[in-house]
């Protein structure tokens, strides 16, 4: 996901977003726990993107 597709979203659309995020951290964080997950690098891309969506939602002024 790229700051620039985020930028087109409002406000709401971001929190979605962040709430979605946050459910799929939880699921790969669980998955990595029981040896189930193969690709640990998506742990990191989702952290990054819900790091993306948190600095917009401040920079639009409703963190």
């Amino acid at each position: 996901m790229k700051a620039s597709e985020l930028r087109g979203k409002s406000v709401d659309e971001l929190k979605l977003e962040l709430q979605s995020l946050l459910k799929a951290q939880f699921s790969l964080r669980m998955q990595k726990a029981t040896q189930q997950l193969s690709n640990t690098s998506q742990i990191h891309k989702t952290r990054r993107d819900i790091a993306r969506v948190r600095t917009l939602l401040t920079e639009k002024g409703n963190g």
